[in-house]
């Protein structure tokens, strides 16, 4: 471990002087709990932007999205984070840009999709199982313990009251809100007009040209010479930004299952199977 954890000091910065930072799967914090599903940590996205903004020979920094979105927290840092950059920028979507996703691309100055593409959905969902009937079919009762009139709203044991309903609702309207607001002065379009859009309802990339949520259909090539001519050169180099592995990070996922099934084994091994207990506070 000592000589991985070495080895990985001598990691070096990409070069080239145009960054290119994939956006690939859910937007979320971070990769805790991914349970196999492609996730877009915005911690690590957030580090890579800053990698790229305190690198002098990066002129220029591409999003390469292929996101439906993901948390709102998440996409809002990334967001933050590609506009404080000063740099110049651009998004390219080639399969999926919405929701969240469509929210990271709008931050660029300029946004190229794939004219059969999938984006905007500026919309919020918040929606859940509920197994409240599901229990009272098989003569199960949730026993509701709780130190504050809402502490349990949206839980699925129980039955959704109007009251509660329409608390989660709000919430999710203030969310909507900050999306659209932050659309607005990203593409610097009228708020109203945006809101006209933000019906959750996808578009596809010629019809975001058309509703001016993205500047030009196209891909790669096309992102080239958008950045040939705000750069004013012909002499780009790009340079693929991702999170870098170190011998220490290759051992540790290697070693760390084996570690886990060892502990279970010794849990099992230890376990009293004559005393259980089903009861958890979670603030």
């Amino acid at each position: 471990f000592l000589i991985a954890s070495l080895f990985s000091l001598f990691i070096s910065e990409p070069s080239g002087n145009v960054a290119v930072i994939p956006i690939k799967g859910i937007l979320m914090v971070d990769r805790a709990s991914s349970f196999g599903v492609d996730i877009a940590s915005s911690t690590e996205i957030m580090k890579q932007i800053e990698s790229a903004k305190e690198n002098p020979s990066i002129k220029a920094i591409v999003l390469d999205i292929n996101s439906p979105g993901g948390s709102a927290v998440a996409s809002n840092e990334v967001a933050k984070a590609i506009k404080n950059a000063n740099k110049t920028s651009i998004a390219v979507i080639r399969e999926v840009g919405a929701s969240g996703g469509y929210w990271v691309a709008s931050a660029t100055d300029y946004i190229i999709a794939n004219e059969m593409s999938i984006t905007g959905s500026i919309g919020v969902i918040s929606s859940y199982i509920e197994f409240a009937g599901l229990l009272e079919r098989y003569n199960m009762t949730y026993q509701r313990l709780v130190a504050g009139k809402y502490k349990d709203v949206g839980d699925p044991f129980k039955p959704l009251a109007d009251e509660e309903k329409n608390i989660l609702i709000s919430k999710i309207d203030k969310i909507h809100d900050i999306f659209i607001k932050a659309i607005a002065e990203n593409r610097n379009m009228q708020e109203d007009r945006v809101k006209e859009l933000a019906t959750g309802e996808f578009y596809l990339g010629i019809e975001a040209l058309e509703f001016g949520l993205i500047d030009e259909v196209g891909g790669k090539e096309e992102v080239r010479i958008w950045l040939e001519k705000e750069l004013n050169t012909t002499s780009l180099e790009f340079t693929e930004y991702k999170k870098q592995y170190s011998l220490l990070d290759i051992f540790s996922s290697i070693i760390s299952p084996q570690s886990f099934k060892i502990g279970e084994g010794i849990g099992y091994a230890l376990k009293d199977t004559k005393t259980t207990n089903n009861f958890n506070i979670f603030t």
